[in-house]
């Protein structure tokens, strides 16, 4: 019986490469987490995440009040470490954030509860955006002028330094 030949041609094998690649990415890649968390009267609320050693955390909270939008009430806000560690602590605050580069693998929490306020509210709505890795990264000042001109001149420094040391070399 003969055997059949498939010739793939690169044409139609790369494009299906390029979307699992990307699919890959989509799934691996952390991403932004915003969420809505309502703030018992009395207790606590917390949110936790797995995250790796070595990977940026940034978050900021606030608190929303839409029957009194000028005086929101006040939460405070504790975030721990896998092994327990006071990362941040903040005391009645309508807002807040925290920024830390994790140190040990596992499960990090954010505790928030409603600070002492001279208002008896029965609970408060808190919105938290937690941004992990990738996605904590502040694109914005990494494009500013002065960081890119900053860059230049080492980049030029490093060229001189170069050519000196590529002289010292030719001489010797």
């Amino acid at each position: 019986m003969g055997e059949s030949l498939i010739s793939l041609d690169r044409a139609t094998v790369l494009p299906p490469i390029l979307l699992l690649c990307l699919a890959c990415y989509i799934c691996v890649v952390p991403v932004t987490e915003a969420i809505w968390l309502q703030i018992p009267s009395s207790g606590t609320k917390c949110v936790s995440e797995e995250i790796n050693s070595n990977v940026v955390v940034l978050a900021d909270y606030y608190v929303i009040d839409e029957a009194h939008p000028e005086h929101p009430p006040t939460v405070s806000a504790k975030v721990t470490s896998p092994y327990g560690n006071n990362l941040h602590h903040n005391e009645n605050v309508t807002h807040g954030q925290f920024a830390f580069t994790t140190t040990e693998a596992g499960n990090y929490m954010a505790c928030f509860w409603l600070g002492s306020n001279p208002q008896k509210v029965a609970d408060a709505t808190l919105g938290l955006d937690w941004r992990i890795g990738f996605s904590a990264k502040d694109w914005e000042s990494v494009a500013k002028k002065d960081k890119i001109e900053a860059s230049s001149l080492n980049y030029s420094f490093l060229l001189k330094l170069e050519s000196g040391l590529r002289f010292l070399q030719i001489s010797v």
